[in-house]
């Protein structure tokens, strides 16, 4: 008799559901789909970098580049977002941004790209998280990071 595998359903959230989780509008909304949802253990986020976003006005206007900051800050909101979704009724009324170490940048996201944000939790201590991230353009890792946050519930 084979082994059998209970298969895992992994699911996603599209921008309206984004804009029910996080408190981000445009300009500031750096995810425009989740993907592959397990929980809070680990998701995908897509973000379709386009021209029309205005930080390539100013970086750079002959060779525009996505400032690092921003895809660290796509990173932080994919994986608040799928702690938020995870907590369902117990929504938290604020997600703070604690700590990013080991931040490395290997390629520069231009428009055009694709990114996709890989996050994985790697720890959870009561209302503190840390996530592995990863941000990739074709297969081609862009930026990583480690990022900490804080969930706090409003009383």
């Amino acid at each position: 008799m084979a082994d059998m595998v209970a298969a895992t359903t992994l699911e996603a959230v599209d921008i309206l559901g984004l804009m029910k989780l996080l408190p981000h509008r445009y300009p500031f909304l750096m995810i425009d789909r989740i993907v592959d949802i397990d929980g809070d253990d680990s998701a995908v986020g897509i973000k379709n970098v386009t021209i029309n976003e205005p930080h390539f006005q100013g970086h750079f206007p002959e060779q525009p580049v996505m400032p690092g900051v921003l895809i660290v800050e796509a990173m932080a909101q994919t994986a608040g977002a799928i702690c938020i979704r995870s907590l369902g009724a117990s929504k938290p009324s604020l997600v703070y941004f604690l700590t990013i170490d080991n931040a490395k940048f290997r390629k520069p996201v231009v428009p055009g790209d694709q990114l996709k944000i890989h996050v994985k939790k790697i720890k959870k201590r009561g209302n503190l998280l840390k996530f592995a991230c990863e941000a990739l353009v074709d297969g081609t890792k862009a930026a990583e990071a480690e990022i900490s946050a804080m969930m706090v519930t409003g009383d």
